[in-house]
């Protein structure tokens, strides 16, 4: 039985979807390609930080996996490009399976231990998880219902 709050405001407590990524083997190229396409200026990549910071985990199992980040922010949206390193994680095991293309949708959270258990509970689990700087993020796996990764991101209050 689910309680009313949880039906109007559903599991996330947000429809608001904050960003959508791809994935890319050469992050370079189709941030250029998005760039000329949009009319925009060609954002910097960056690395995601090393495993001591990040403390990621990939299968519940702690992970050196780092990918470059490139960000277009699209007015509510965000589009975030990924190139993984060859460690493992969801993002390297899904460039290989699937080949480049959207990886997941992110939503902006709060209580991230809160909604994994949520979702977990669903029959939805926690594929991979790390920090960031200013929050942390969790890739639940919700292809079964939703055919696709969704993204927690929590950002630590100011």
């Amino acid at each position: 039985m689910t309680n009313h709050a949880q039906v109007q405001n559903g599991v996330l407590g947000t429809k608001v979807i904050a960003q959508i990524g791809i994935l890319v083997n050469d992050i370079e190229s189709v941030s250029q390609a998005y760039a000329d396409f949009f009319g925009v200026e060609k954002p910097q990549w960056s690395w995601t930080d090393p495993m001591d910071v990040a403390q990621t985990e990939f299968e519940g199992a702690p992970s050196e996996a780092r990918s470059k980040l490139a960000f277009f922010d699209m007015g509510s949206l965000q589009l975030e490009l990924i190139e993984p390193d060859q460690h493992p994680s969801t993002w390297r095991n899904y460039l290989n399976e699937h080949g480049e293309g959207p990886h997941h949708i992110a939503f902006v959270i709060e209580g991230m231990k809160e909604k994994v258990a949520l979702m977990e509970a669903r029959n939805m689990p926690l594929v991979q998880k790390g920090e960031y700087t200013g929050g942390r993020y969790a890739y639940m796996d919700t292809f079964k219902d939703l055919k696709i990764l969704i993204e927690l991101l929590e950002n630590d209050k100011k």
